[in-house]
């Protein structure tokens, strides 16, 4: 692995950690501020407004600067925002938080571009696998930040502190650039059309991402869990994220990947099926969650490498853009679902997941019929 790899998986790192803590630190204090739960979930929605507004610029951005400059400019401009956030007043939370989203994407879409453009096919499952693993490594940094520090203004100059030190190791990277621009200009229509699958993921790992990082923790206090044992069923869940995305990316870089999708989402859907009885005991929910967890975030990782082993050039970082759009939709809905499921059933969230992935399986399994 070059120098230069290894600072495209800091600054993802950096981006899963900007994420992670920022959104359950943000809630907290808007809580404490007696904003509302509606509110509350209206801010988280910010981050994804950002996404969605950031996104059809990103192709003109990547053909225009490079690497470099287009990732320093995004973790500093996390770094200031994050500064910002204990700073001014907690109404201006909604608009720092649409700002770190339009950051945090730039840095999501140019890692994946640049990245998939240095792998060769032979390894490139297995290197995008260490790129996920290192995202979900950054969701679960968050988090703990927040366990050492607490909810206070410490944890985001800790955020901006880290932003800081990834822009100035940039810095001192060797020069990062795009391949050469490749084909033209398509519309979103035209992207539908040769990204189904891929747009169908995004959307299925968005939805439940955020639905899980919002509700997994109230789902297991429903049915009589404490809130410590309740909580650290995501951090569970994440490690089994990180850890098993390398055994996923060695059978993606040997076996046909469409076939291993099929394979990922149909044991997502049982596993989440599973949930209910699992959660009657601590340590096979902990199993559970853990398996699921790579299984589920396995189909992304294979999804990412299907992208990037069909486009090339600045078509690879206006297919990640759409992406990215497609991310925005899912984080929209993932939460508003899964709440209204809870309301209705208490096995209602893993219902809802279980029935996601298997109307993603059906999916999957029809577009490699095509």
């Amino acid at each position: 692995m070059t120098r230069n790899s290894v600072m495209i998986l800091v600054a993802i790192t950096i981006f899963g950690l900007t994420y992670g803590l920022s959104a359950p630190l943000i809630a907290l204090r808007l809580s404490a501020a007696g904003y509302s739960e509606t509110l509350i979930g209206i801010n988280a929605a910010m981050h994804a407004a950002g996404v969605l507004i950031i996104a059809p610029a990103l192709p003109a951005l990547c053909r225009r600067f490079s690497p470099q400059a287009l990732l320093i400019t995004a973790l500093l401009a996390s770094m200031l925002l994050l500064i910002f956030f204990p700073l001014l007043p907690i109404a201006s939370s909604f608009l720092l938080r649409l700002l770190l989203g339009m950051a945090s994407e730039v840095i999501l879409v140019v890692t994946e571009t640049w990245l998939n453009q240095q792998c060769v096919e032979s390894n490139r499952a297995k290197m995008l696998a260490t790129y996920t693993a290192m995202l979900s490594a950054g969701f679960a940094l968050g988090p703990f930040i927040l366990t050492l520090q607490g909810s206070g203004d410490g944890a985001f100059i800790t955020g901006a502190a880290l932003s800081a030190i990834a822009a100035l190791a940039l810095l001192g990277s060797g020069k990062l650039r795009f391949s050469a621009e490749q084909g033209g200009a398509r519309s979103f229509s035209r992207w539908l059309r040769l990204l189904p699958l891929a747009l169908s993921a995004t959307i299925l790992n968005a939805a439940l991402e955020a639905a899980g990082m919002n509700l997994l923790a109230l789902y297991a206090i429903n049915l009589g869990w404490s809130e410590a044992q309740a909580t650290s069923l995501i951090t569970i869940l994440l490690v089994g994220a990180i850890l098993l995305q390398l055994p996923i990316g060695w059978l993606a870089d040997r076996m046909d990947r469409h076939h291993l999708i099929v394979w990922l989402a149909a044991l997502s859907t049982l596993g989440a099926l599973a949930w209910p009885l699992a959660l009657q005991s601590l340590w096979l929910a902990r199993l559970l969650l853990f398996c699921w967890g790579g299984v589920f975030v396995g189909i992304y990782t294979v999804i990412i490498t299907l992208v990037g082993q069909r486009f090339q050039g600045s078509e690879l970082a206006a297919a990640y853009a759409v992406l990215s759009v497609a991310w925005g939709i899912g984080a929209f809905v993932g939460p508003a679902l899964g709440g209204l499921a809870m309301s209705l059933t208490l096995h209602g969230l893993p219902w809802m997941a279980a029935l996601l992935c298997a109307f993603f399986t059906g999916f999957a399994l029809q577009q490699r019929r095509c």
